[in-house]
């Protein structure tokens, strides 16, 4: 029979210093944590997405069965954090990212990121690897890198999935007005806006012009009917990847959000093989 899992616990850190005269405060971020063993799985979500969402349970619940340590958080903007969505960049949510993983991981992690949480885990592993064994002016890790799952991964989704593929009109309400409405087909269907910041901030952290060396095996998966992050931009991913130890699963029948049973099972699976 089965224990019965304790609930993650749920704490919130302050990211960031607001600038001087603007009035702004630190951001206060959620995170849902739980103790266990190793290798640590750290769930990196989605644009727009948040921590309760049916991938991230799934993935704390089989954490918690078999007795691993795991933590999933909101970027700010999001779900249970502070702070304005309208407010957020690649670069600040990234920084969410890695003040989380100071405070609470330890040993050997799994990030597991899922679409534009792809791209964080990219850019998160990669300051993890700069600062991994050595003491800089930011401080060492007490964590350090097992691998990486990524779902229907984005990296440089604002500039290649959105600003490249954006029509004139919209390219000008962005940059006249600051920020242009788009509808969304998720959560509550209500349109949300894409600010020029976002776009001119997200090309400070492009990843897909040069190699991407992390030293650590790599675990895609990407559904070929995904209508917001086509299958070709996996492939760009892989090509950008040396390492020896990066598998790319197609699923034919797959959309984006990849959270059918099965598409859970297949996540669960690679997070599982990394181990």
């Amino acid at each position: 029979m089965t224990d019965i899992i304790p609930e993650a616990t749920l704490d919130f850190i302050e990211v960031g210093e607001g600038k001087a005269g603007e009035g702004k405060a630190a951001r206060r971020i959620a995170v849902r944590h739980r103790a266990g063993g190793g290798p640590g799985l750290v769930w990196l979500g989605g644009f727009k997405s948040d921590m309760q969402g049916g991938k991230a349970v799934a993935l704390d619940a089989w954490a918690g069965d078999r007795g691993r340590a795991v933590v999933r958080f909101d970027y700010s903007g999001h779900g249970e954090s502070g702070g304005d969505f309208a407010d957020g960049t690649i670069g600040s949510w990234l920084e969410d990212s890695v003040a989380v993983f100071e405070r609470f991981c330890d040993g050997p992690q799994v990030l597991i990121g899922s679409s534009m949480g792809g791209w964080m885990a990219l850019l998160l592993a990669r300051e993890i690897r700069k600062r991994s064994g050595k003491e800089s002016l930011k401080g060492s890790l007490k964590g350090s890198l097992a691998g990486l799952v990524l779902i229907a991964p984005a990296p440089d989704f604002t500039e290649e999935l959105m600003w490249k593929k954006f029509s004139p009109e919209v390219k000008q309400e962005i940059e006249t007005k600051g920020f242009w409405l788009r509808p969304s087909e998720y959560g509550d269907g209500s349109p949300y806006p894409i600010t020029r910041k976002l776009i001119e901030e997200g090309r400070n952290h492009l990843v897909l012009g040069s190699a991407i060396d992390l030293g650590c095996p790599v675990r895609i998966l990407q559904g070929a009917q995904d209508p917001d992050v086509p299958w070709q931009h996996a492939f760009a991913l892989t090509h950008r990847l040396p390492a020896d130890d990066v598998v790319l699963t197609l699923i034919q029948d797959g959309d984006h959000r990849l959270s059918r049973p099965q598409d859970i099972a297949r996540i669960l699976a690679a997070v599982a093989e990394i181990g």
